[in-house]
């Protein structure tokens, strides 16, 4: 490792003279804590654990992990913590950027301050790439101080690089063993806490001293169990969309012209625009896991949405908002067998223009892309990933469905059956959520999985994602633990081999966020309850108000 890879004397990339008065106001806020990280603590292990599928070939991957008890942090007891402990503390963000990010990294911190002595923590630079190549910075509370309660990933930066080959696991070895790592906290997405366990894994079987513990991040939602009841972030990018598409609904409520097509952010899973759904009450809302559910076509969510429009108009009100998933296109079986049947067409073939190509498709996909609008027609044949398939997350969806919409009510207008004139916007809400400062509850619960990840490092734990639950109480009445990443994980068949994956959690038509949504849908529909819940920068006494989807899981499981 190089000298000139490290940089021990680490100046803050943020001048705290710049910030605006919110951002000010925010940095010296002293965050509640749940009561048992307060005093003496003990770490207590649960019964053994299993998987979410497969056990069989997760304890085959993972033969020094599997079974592991998740662990559970109680007041007092018998094993309680030596402050006289010195730790050595790597951490890492991997991934998409989520707010709070820097909120968890100041609870590590903070935890090693006042619960160890003498105690570092290194922050390796640009995500795992940095633990590869041993960039790191010593963390200070000077360098640490100008991002309390801010938004962004940019004390250390993250990256999208993952630890998998022989080489890199090396390497990673390497930057471990020349820090005198005790452990490593990972503060990512499924993906990156798979690696986080991983590398768990590697670091036991070479009988190496140091531990590895996650962090559930993600804004898509996708990452939750009964013991991880939320990915941090996903509140605030809710709220913060939220705020966006409310001001969208009084626009159109104001210009009375206007259906603005709204695709939000999410990847796969329709978390997000649910959340969104019941929070602002717009009047159409596409939910992907439903669509799958009832096997619709294209062709039926562009005439349930046209229909709508045409109830609206009969009713006086030519405006309205529409909300979908990113995730759309991957719900939808005959967009997905159309796309599959391009990329082997595409890997052996030429376009031609006059497009005798086409002959290739089956009919229904044939019939498909003939009813597609020309500019989707496009996407799909020229926007292509290295391996030469479609880049489906770059299909512009929300514009995919006005063009289809606007096509249908062409016809319809010309059967005498809509007799206005339709005026579509389109938007997409993604990246302006993702850095956004925190909402009260992702700051104070980002704080809290920092110090959980402490205690879990403290306590010589290893292979646990930190899990803080009980989350509809007041902080102090918040449970602090580790689950066992192995107990998250399935297992899926690439080029020949399991691999493993913490499985995503998806909309639950029979959860109870989608079953409120579903019960005010038809009202919200034709009448406009829209709901602008206005900005959310703030911390402080306010109450720590959660998101619904949260709320009314957590009602349903109590």
């Amino acid at each position: 490792m190089s000298s000139s890879s490290v940089n021990l004397k680490a100046v803050p990339g943020r001048l705290t003279s710049s910030y605006s008065e919110v951002q000010a106001s925010r940095l010296d806020v002293s965050l509640p804590l749940p009561s048992v990280l307060k005093s003496s603590f003990s770490v207590v292990d649960g019964p053994k654990s299993s998987a979410a599928g497969n056990p069989e070939e997760i304890a085959k991957l993972f033969p020094n992990l599997f079974g592991q008890p998740s662990a559970v942090l109680n007041p007092g007891g018998s094993s309680v913590l030596s402050k006289d402990t010195s730790l050595k503390i790597g951490v890492v963000l991997s991934g998409g950027q989520a707010p709070g990010g820097h909120n968890v990294i100041s609870g590590i911190f903070d935890y090693l301050q006042h619960c160890t002595s003498g105690s570092t923590v290194y922050g390796f630079k640009g995500g795992p790439a940095g633990i590869m190549k041993g960039k790191y910075v010593e963390l200070s509370a000077e360098f640490v101080y100008p991002y309390r309660n801010q938004g962004g990933f940019d004390m250390i930066a993250s990256g999208r690089d993952k630890i998998e080959t022989p080489e890199q696991f090396k390497q990673a070895e390497e930057t471990a063993k020349t820090l005198d790592l005790d452990g490593l906290v990972v503060i990512g997405g499924d993906d990156s806490n798979t690696n986080a366990c991983l590398l768990a894994e590697h670091f036991r079987g070479k009988n190496i001293k140091t531990r590895v513990i996650g962090c559930p991040k993600t804004i898509d939602g996708d990452l939750k169990s009964k013991e991880v009841p939320v990915s941090f972030g996903f509140d605030t990018a809710c709220k913060l969309y939220s705020e966006m598409i409310g001001n969208v609904m009084t626009d159109a409520r104001s210009t009375g012209k206007y259906y603005h097509f709204v695709r939000l952010m999410g990847r796969a899973a329709s978390h997000i625009t649910l959340e969104c759904a019941l929070e602002t009450h717009p009047n159409i809302t596409i939910i992907g896991e439903e669509v799958a559910a009832k096997k619709q076509t294209l062709k039926s969510v562009t005439d349930y949405i046209t229909d709508i429009i045409c109830k609206r108009s009969e009713l006086g009100f030519n405006y309205g908002v529409i909300l979908i998933p990113e995730g759309l296109i991957d719900f939808i079986p005959e967009v997905q067998q159309l796309i599959a049947e391009l990329n082997e067409i595409l890997a052996h073939d030429v376009v031609d223009e006059a497009g005798v190509w086409k002959k290739k498709l089956q009919s229904q996909s044939h019939e498909l892309f003939e009813f597609l609008p020309p500019t989707i027609q496009e996407q799909l044949l020229l926007e292509r990933d290295p391996h030469g398939n479609v880049q489906v997350a770059k299909i512009e969806t929300e514009k995919m469905l006005l063009q289809m919409v606007e096509t249908e009510l062409d016809k319809r207008k010309q059967e005498g059956k809509y007799k206005r004139d339709f005026l579509g916007k389109t938007h997409f809400f993604g990246y302006e959520g993702r850095c956004g400062l925190p909402t009260n509850f992702d700051a104070n619960y980002c704080y809290a999985l920092g110090f959980g990840a402490g205690a879990l490092l403290h306590s010589g734990k290893t292979g646990l994602i930190s899990s803080v639950g009980n989350l509809a109480a007041p902080v102090e009445q918040w449970t602090v633990g580790g689950t066992a990443l192995t107990s998250l994980m399935d297992v899926e068949r690439r080029h020949g081999k399991f691999k493993p994956v913490i499985k995503k959690a998806m909309v639950e038509l029979e959860g109870a966020p989608f079953k409120k949504f579903a019960s005010f849908r038809d009202e919200w529909a034709l009448k406009n309850r829209y709901v602008n819940p206005g900005p959310i920068q703030f911390l402080g006494p306010a109450a720590n108000a959660i998101n619904n989807t949260l709320l009314l899981e957590l009602g349903a499981q109590a």
